[in-house]
């Protein structure tokens, strides 16, 4: 099993779960980031600090989320790895729970 970020990320990017990510597995893009499931060790630390709740177990997955296990897959090779804190974009919260944002997602 491995951790998903998720829909509600993307134009969010909070960063708030990198800081305690212990072995780097946040990969960062435009305006979205992923987990690489290669190298996410299941620790749980992650879920409770994306303010977008965007973060998920594999197996806790919502059924209309269930895309997203191949698109961190995919785009984690693609993507650099994300250490630190960044700030989120301006807009940021505006965006928050925002539905069907994929259409939005830049690679």
């Amino acid at each position: 099993m491995t951790f998903v970020v998720t829909e509600n990320c993307i134009k969010c990017k909070y960063t708030d779960c990198v800081e305690v990510c212990p072995v780097d597995c946040f990969h960062v893009g435009p305006n979205f980031m992923v987990i690489d499931p290669d190298e996410c060790i299941d620790c749980t630390l992650c879920v409770p600090e994306c303010p977008a709740e965007a973060i998920f177990a594999e197996d806790d997955l919502p059924d209309d989320q269930l895309h997203f296990i191949a698109l961190n897959a995919e785009l984690s090779p693609l993507w650099p790895v994300l250490t630190e804190i960044i700030d989120a974009p301006e807009d940021a919260d505006e965006w928050d729970g925002v539905k069907d944002k994929l259409k939005y997602l830049e690679r």
